[in-house]
Parts: C-alpha cells; sequence; structure tokens
C-alpha cells in the first residue's frame, strides 16, 4: 500500500467519524456545526491529495469556513432571540 492510499483512507475515516458526530442526536448543535467543518476540511485535504488544488482551496474556503461561520452567526441570532 503507497503512502498516497494510508493517507486516503485514514482521511475517508476521518470524514466518517466526523459524519457520524455531526448527525448524533445527543450532541449540542455547535458540535454538529464544527464536525460538518472537520468533514469539509478533510475533504479538502482529500481533494489536495487528488491533485486538484482549485477546488481544495474552494471547498476549503467556503465549505468549512465561510459555511461554518454563517452557521454559528445564525445559531447565535436564533438563540438570542436578535430583532429582524
Amino acid at each position: 500500500m503507497s503512502i498516497l492510499t494510508g493517507m486516503s483512507v485514514v482521511l475517508a475515516a476521518g470524514m466518517i467519524v466526523a459524519a457520524l458526530v455531526a448527525i448524533s442526536p445527543q450532541r449540542s448543535i455547535a458540535i454538529s456545526i464544527i464536525a460538518s467543518g472537520a468533514v469539509s476540511l478533510f475533504a479538502s485535504v482529500m481533494f489536495l491529495l487528488l491533485a486538484a488544488p482549485d477546488v481544495a482551496m474552494t471547498e476549503a474556503a467556503i465549505g468549512s469556513g465561510l459555511t461554518t461561520f454563517l452557521f454559528f452567526f445564525v445559531l447565535g441570532r436564533v438563540r438570542g432571540g436578535g430583532d429582524d
């Protein structure tokens, strides 16, 4: 087994674990948001290993960065009861 295959298997296992944490009903919403961001981060590293740096940067910026921030922003607005 080559090192690339080994790293891909480890990343895929990490993505599965993070996805299971994200959908677990016993966890808080904040933990689920962080876990979904981790899935996107693992996916971006996987894209980088597959020699697609443009897709990896887009996934890291939008998938794990912007989306996670947006979810936390909306969660704060919903919990805080901010005015519209």
